[in-house]
């Protein structure tokens, strides 16, 4: 969750998959997984969170805000990093799929997820989660 520390992470943890990426992102109320410029996308409420296969395959995209993105970039520099440009200091975040852990990549989507679900969904979603 937002301000939470997120990058914490054993380096002898196996990396994901694409296939991974995917179910762990539809796992969350609400998310739907749509297309956005040739790339599988995930939304809720018609708002994407994360995107996979960018920049190629290999790689996906979370959108943090740009607390959360500090976080995790200075906790695994070598799964993420900023996407370049504008979008990427409003917090857009790629991630390196073989240098990530399954534990790591839900909190990255959760966090991605809640920044971009309406409150009452998220706060329906804490009180499941619990």
């Amino acid at each position: 969750m937002p301000g939470a520390n997120h990058a914490v992470t054993s380096p002898t943890a196996m990396a994901v998959t694409a296939k991974d990426f995917r179910r762990i992102a539809l796992s969350f109320p609400e998310s739907e997984e749509r297309a956005h410029m040739e790339h599988p996308d995930f939304r809720v409420r018609n708002k994407i969170f994360a995107t996979l296969g960018y920049p190629d395959d290999g790689w996906g995209m979370v959108k943090l805000s740009p607390k959360d993105q500090m976080q995790f970039v200075e906790g695994e520099s070598k799964a993420f990093e900023p996407v370049k440009g504008a979008w990427g200091r409003q917090g857009a975040t790629i991630v390196r799929l073989n240098a990530v852990n399954k534990g790591t990549l839900r909190r990255a989507l959760t966090a991605a997820w809640t920044n971009r679900a309406p409150r009452r969904l998220v706060q329906q979603f804490g009180s499941t989660a619990d």
